[in-house]
């Protein structure tokens, strides 16, 4: 018997089946939650099984859902590789490109894509800016053609390249008693309270390693979810902050804040460009991974630079 279902009831079914959502899955593909269902049911009218089962308030996937859900993704990356195939015979006057970026890198990542996209008008581009887990997921799924972040997810495959330094800086507000003050002990903050990242977010990790292996106690004061909101917090006199430096442009043209001078600060990461092992990146993908190598540099912006 020939299964006689479509791409499309495929591709509703691995989002919902990903998400364990239909809600999440008509979300990511911009369509109602009935079209979703119908799609759904379609699909299991073809398959001749149900493909989700309701136990509580949790949807699972049965034994024929996750044999299917396997087929899906197979078949979906297999679609991947054919558009790449057929860009590779356009070459790079088109294309398109799907790039995730931490968020902290989201200050020299838009200006970056801006002058790409103007050297190689064709290509469109979509970008996500968004926090590591979510970019951790992403790459999971093969979901991006490159991210830019700074270290890479564990317990994920990946391929990845260092292009730029990317320096913590402690930070205060300008008018901080050591704003004047030069090479202060690290020891000058054992009880000092900071406005931190999130747990998970690869910031603060960097920062506790940093602070334990100097073996000074780190404190945190306020936990943020984006350095926004850290900035305005130190600014506000909530506590002090540790961020890229990449992110405080502005607030030091302006004067707003300032980078206290700490000793054996800065603490010193990278950005990486990443993707997933043994992905076939488009030519478009290919000409923007060699651009980031290459020139990423020049869009950093900071005062007396």
């Amino acid at each position: 018997m020939a299964l006689n279902l479509t791409f499309r009831q495929l591709k509703v079914f691995e989002s919902a089946a990903r998400y364990l959502s239909y809600t999440r899955a008509a979300e990511e593909l911009h369509l109602s939650q009935p079209g979703v269902s119908m799609q759904i049911k379609q699909l299991e009218e073809a398959v001749g099984l149900p493909l989700f089962e309701q136990i509580g308030k949790k949807m699972h996937l049965t034994g024929a859902g996750r044999e299917i859900y396997a087929y899906s993704q197979s078949i979906g990356h297999l679609l991947d590789e054919a558009e790449v195939v057929l860009e590779e015979l356009k070459g790079v006057s088109s294309g398109r490109l799907a790039i995730s970026v931490a968020t902290t890198a989201s200050h020299f990542a838009t200006r970056l894509l801006a002058a790409f996209s103007r050297r190689y008008e064709g290509i469109t581009i979509s970008l996500d800016i968004t926090n590591r887990e979510s970019l951790k997921h992403q790459l999971e799924n093969n979901q991006p053609d490159l991210v830019i972040m700074g270290q890479p997810p564990e317990g994920v495959e990946t391929e990845s390249e260092t292009f730029m330094e990317n320096p913590l800086v402690m930070i205060a507000p300008a008018n901080h008693p050591l704003a004047k003050e030069t090479n202060i002990p690290l020891m000058h903050f054992e009880d000092e309270h900071f406005v931190v990242r999130e747990s998970g977010s690869g910031t603060r990790s960097a920062i506790q390693r940093f602070f334990d292996e100097h073996g000074v106690s780190f404190h945190t004061g306020i936990e943020m979810s984006s350095n926004e909101a850290i900035k305005q917090a130190v600014e506000a006199g909530l506590g002090l902050g540790i961020v890229s430096i990449h992110t405080l442009e502005l607030e030091l043209e302006t004067g707003r804040l300032v980078v206290l001078d700490v000793e054996d600060f800065p603490i010193m990461r990278h950005w990486h460009i990443v993707q997933r092992s043994g992905k076939r990146l488009s030519p478009a993908a290919q000409t923007f991974k060699r651009f980031v190598l290459d020139e990423a540099e020049q869009f950093i912006r900071l005062p007396g630079q």
